[in-house]
């Protein structure tokens, strides 16, 4: 059975935007021992043209073969002209109740119930699938999750779009990885508790 997990950015009061959900802030944070972590550890997750532009198009994925976005997580990069932002992926799917044609061959759209095209996914053969955004998603996906691997930039930014809108609930995690990089970035990884 393969994993869901929520790959995400945050700042250290737990925000991945701003509160329009604008998370180009975080750039600011990628030093090169972070984005040298993320390519040893993390290929896949960086974007098709972020790849080309590092030189690493070669690596092959290591954990993620699908990957899972929101349309706002999806729109930026549309409307700079990238149709295909993870093309170097097995899946890419869009979830979106608005987009009922994805403006890419290599780019499905999930407009139903998202929770048991999940399900289905996960039933599949294959690496795990990264969630990659955002924060409604996240709340629709919350019993579907997993892992956490949760990337803690150094920054408090006070207000914003949160993690995940899912609501008050425990939802015990299991810590099962800790990397603190020199640029005050942590990673962290959960396993989820059931």
């Amino acid at each position: 059975m393969r994993k869901l997990t929520y790959f995400i950015a945050t700042t250290v009061d737990g925000f991945i935007g701003a509160p329009d959900g604008d998370g180009d802030f975080l750039y600011a944070f990628l030093d090169p021992e972070f984005i040298g972590h993320l390519t040893a550890e993390y290929p896949e997750t960086i974007s098709s043209p972020g790849r080309r532009q590092l030189g690493i198009e070669d690596l092959a994925p290591k954990r993620f073969d699908t990957v899972l976005m929101g349309r706002r997580t999806y729109e930026p990069g549309l409307k700079a002209g990238v149709t295909s932002p993870y093309g170097h992926l097995r899946e890419q799917y869009v979830v979106s109740r608005s987009l009922t044609a994805a403006p890419d061959p290599a780019v499905k759209v999930i407009g139903g119930d998202v929770a048991a095209a999940v399900r289905g996914l996960k039933a599949r053969e294959g690496l795990g699938i990264w969630l990659c955004g955002g924060a409604d998603l996240a709340a629709q996906l919350a019993d579907e999750i997993d892992e956490y691997i949760v990337k803690t930039y150094p920054v408090a930014v006070g207000t914003g779009m949160p993690m995940s809108r899912a609501g008050f609930g425990v939802r015990p995690l299991e810590l099962t990885g800790c990397t603190a990089l020199g640029g005050g970035q942590v990673v962290t990884s959960y396993d989820v508790r059931r």
